[in-house]
């Protein structure tokens, strides 16, 4: 199979790779479709990945291909959104069915192999079948989309609140419209420029370039420290703050934001992956939602090109060299 392996940082080969094998309770999944996470950029070009090599890639969906087990063998032909954090299921966390924040995980694209090949393994558990409604882009997108309303639901409830999104990227883009899908009466994007405008308008969404407004809710899904300074600044007395993007260097906290959070009482939430693996969990609400059209997801992905072709992608990403959202990957 062809395949994108990570050497070391920066070392990103094209080549061919056996195809993995299966081990009980596993499935084989020929890739259909993968995104670029703004993750994999750092992933690959400045910190690496947890060993080498490495394929990287966590975001797509797939057909299942071959099964271990006899029992699981309704799996074959099915297309399969996965869920990328593999969980021990032994830890505190894991017993209370809160795998996100599994003490000892394992995650297809950064701990092991992942999506930008034609073909990976993944356990039987983290497969959720994708109906005939959703394609597969839409697919690919299931996970950035189930990070988004994970952290929308630590908000607790929306109904007639205002929230701000700070940040443009599509995680961000997707959290303004879990906001609106569950109840929020006032949902505004606040990003940097004019780039991404047309893009946050085309999901039926406002667009600020600068805010004076207060709100009761507010999301950081940028990952920078001035990210933080403008949620601080934009939280109402008594807000909520949830933190969502992945930092990009140090945040650092000076005293007289110390102080907003202290006179503003303000509650400070962090959100990490997305839950999975019960009844109503992320992932079942990001499909319902998909295929009823209440999350829109072809505005967000701007740029689609094939495998052979993600070197093109990870560099429109990594240089900025023109306006972006969600850059997808077609394999199958």
């Amino acid at each position: 199979m062809k395949a994108y392996v990570l050497y070391g940082i920066g070392d990103l080969r094209y080549e061919d790779r056996p195809v993995p094998k299966i081990a009980p309770g596993w499935a084989l999944i020929k890739v259909l479709a993968a995104g670029i996470c703004s993750s994999d950029v750092p992933r690959i070009f400045e910190k690496g990945t947890y060993r080498f090599p490495t394929i990287p890639g966590h975001e797509f969906c797939g057909i299942v291909e071959m099964v271990a087990d006899k029992e699981n063998e309704k799996w074959l032909g099915k297309r399969v959104g996965v869920f990328p954090l593999i969980p021990c299921k032994k830890c505190s966390s894991c017993q209370k069915g809160q795998y996100e924040t599994c003490r000892d995980y394992d995650y297809i694209g950064s701990r092991r192999d992942g999506a930008f090949s034609e073909y990976l393994v993944a356990p039987v558990w983290n497969l959720i079948a994708l109906p005939d409604s959703i394609s597969n882009m839409q697919g690919a997108v299931l996970e950035p989309a189930a990070v988004a309303l994970h952290a929308i639901k630590r908000l607790g409830v929306l109904s007639g609140k205002s929230v701000c999104i700070i940040g443009t990227g599509a995680v961000g883009i997707l959290a303004a419209q879990w906001s609106k899908a569950l109840g929020a009466n006032r949902i505004v994007v606040k990003g940097r420029g004019e780039q991404k405008r047309q893009i946050v308008e085309q999901c039926g969404l406002e667009y600020v370039p600068r805010c004076e407004e207060r709100f009761d809710c507010v999301v950081e899904a940028a990952g920078t420290n001035q990210a933080l300074v403008d949620c601080l600044g934009l939280a109402d007395g008594g807000g909520r703050i949830i933190l969502l993007g992945n930092p990009s260097s140090d945040i650092k906290l000076l005293q007289a934001l110390y102080w907003k959070i202290l006179r503003k009482q303000l509650t400070i939430s962090g959100s990490w992956n997305s839950s999975y693996g019960y009844s109503g969990d992320d992932w079942q609400n990001a499909i319902q939602a998909m295929a009823s059209g209440s999350l829109r997801i072809e505005p967000l992905v701007t740029h689609i090109f094939t495998l052979d072709e993600l070197r093109e992608g990870l560099r429109v990403i990594r240089d900025k060299a023109e306006p972006f959202c969600k850059i997808g990957i077609t394999i199958g």
